[in-house]
């Protein structure tokens, strides 16, 4: 036990390091993530995340976006509890059988005009949990899908970037 504790105390940290303060396609990015939204969305943005089934490596990422390094509600983004107050639901995971009904009535809940974002491979097609008995499928066999960001799971950077590209993609009619 004690040899256990002792290396537990000599190995590095198994976590990613922190983006640089000054890389350039960050801060590029997050640049134009507040013009986005200012524009766009009018400096507000309310997302409402919903897991469908899935493992939660896309739900750390996206939770890294609230850290004080990313910080996205200073550009007038902020996620809420409820999707009656939602304009975009960002959805991860495969969609199981026992959520399948759950995600339908969040996305009728949530007040028209909306998007839905699926994020990361599995709720693209129900990625490695796909023809289980227990998977519905992909986030697109249950709801209209507007984007989906590649990954398993994204990065932070590919979920700016996804929110941009929904930005400039527009609403839907």
């Amino acid at each position: 036990m004690r040899n256990i504790l002792l290396q537990s105390f000599l190995r590095p940290p198994l976590t990613e390091p922190r983006p640089s303060a000054d890389d350039a396609e960050l801060l590029e990015l997050l640049g134009q993530l507040r013009q986005g939204v200012d524009a766009f969305f009018g400096g507000s943005l309310s997302i409402r995340q919903v897991d469908a089934g899935s493992c939660n490596a896309c739900e750390l990422e996206i939770h890294a976006l609230n850290n004080p390094f990313y910080d996205l509600e200073r550009f007038g983004l902020k996620f809420v509890a409820s999707p009656r107050h939602a304009d975009l639901l960002l959805v991860t995971g495969p969609v199981t059988e026992s959520m399948r009904e759950a995600l339908k009535r969040t996305y009728d809940a949530t007040p028209s005009p909306n998007w839905v974002v699926a994020v990361g491979a599995c709720a693209l097609d129900g990625g490695i949990y796909a023809g289980s008995y227990a998977c519905a499928g992909g986030v697109s066999d249950v709801i209209p899908v507007d984007l989906h960001i590649p990954g398993c799971p994204p990065s932070p950077n590919m979920l700016i970037k996804g929110l941009l590209a929904l930005m400039t993609k527009g609403r839907r009619p």
